[in-house]
């Protein structure tokens, strides 16, 4: 992957049959993708530090802080002689074709928060937050959607730029909620315990979330420490735990846990 998939300042996203890449530098139209920058982190499988400048070249680059949305690529698909299938078949700037598709803007945030940059993630949360794009009623005549759901993708096309596309049916609010419960507030679950693992900016109050394990019952407080601590520091019922991990028992009792924050790195 390192040899084959590296373009300099991030990673191509494939070739075509013919060996023509494609999320290169050398296209005229997509010559980045995020999905490729996005989950060399996610996946692990990146270059450490190839994949931290991966990810800054998709924030310059696609981020469109005026319009508040993440395009999945850029520039859209037009009129050069690449055919990659049916993305094509949409308007520049409308959906995969250079609008944001929500799915991948989502992942960009997952692996900004995977790398602890608390406030790219917190920025950029911010900025597709559908309930940010109907605050007002001008807001609203941009996005013509609503805001209490997620829309699949929004269009970067100049006359309908920041207007939200589909709505109700994406799998994008599945990938909103895990990303804003995992990624953000940090709780994992994995079979029968919950991993602790929070990316929240330092000035955060703490805050409470119950967790129900069956018919048991688990507050959980998260709390900014005031005091440099070398790592995050979880206590469970009194008893400070060896890791970050809460084993989940039902016993129909009620459990206290509290996981310190540390911000030291």
């Amino acid at each position: 992957m390192e040899k084959n998939a590296w373009d300099g300042q991030w990673y191509r996203r494939a070739y075509f049959d013919n060996g023509i890449p494609l999320g290169s530098a050398q296209n005229e139209e997509c010559s980045i993708d995020s999905i490729a920058q996005s989950w060399s982190v996610l996946s692990g499988a990146g270059n450490p530090d190839r994949s931290a400048t991966a990810m800054e070249s998709a924030y310059q680059r696609l981020v469109k802080k005026d319009s508040g949305m993440i395009q999945l690529l850029d520039p859209p698909f037009d009129k050069s002689g690449l055919n990659p299938g049916y993305i094509k078949g949409y308007v520049p700037g409308v959906r995969e074709n250079g609008g944001q598709y929500t799915h991948a803007a989502i992942w960009l945030v997952m692996a900004f928060a995977k790398l602890k940059n608390k406030e790219k993630v917190q920025e950029l949360l911010q900025m597709i937050n559908p309930v940010n794009h109907g605050s007002t009623p001008a807001q609203i005549d941009i996005y013509k959607a609503e805001p209490y759901v997620v829309a699949a993708d929004v269009y970067s096309v100049d006359q309908h730029v920041g207007r939200a596309g589909w709505t109700w049916y994406t799998g994008s609010a599945g990938w909103m909620y895990r990303l804003i419960v995992e990624s953000v507030l940090g709780i994992y679950r994995e079979v029968d315990t919950l991993r602790l693992d929070p990316c929240i900016p330092e000035n955060w109050e703490p805050f409470t979330i119950l967790y129900q394990f069956i018919n048991t019952i688990y507050h959980i407080r998260f709390t900014n420490t005031a005091v440099q601590i070398a790592s995050n520091r979880l206590i469970v019922d009194g008893s400070e735990q060896p890791s970050n991990i809460i084993k989940l028992v039902d016993d129909g009792q009620e459990h206290y846990c509290e996981l310190e924050i540390s911000h030291s790195t």
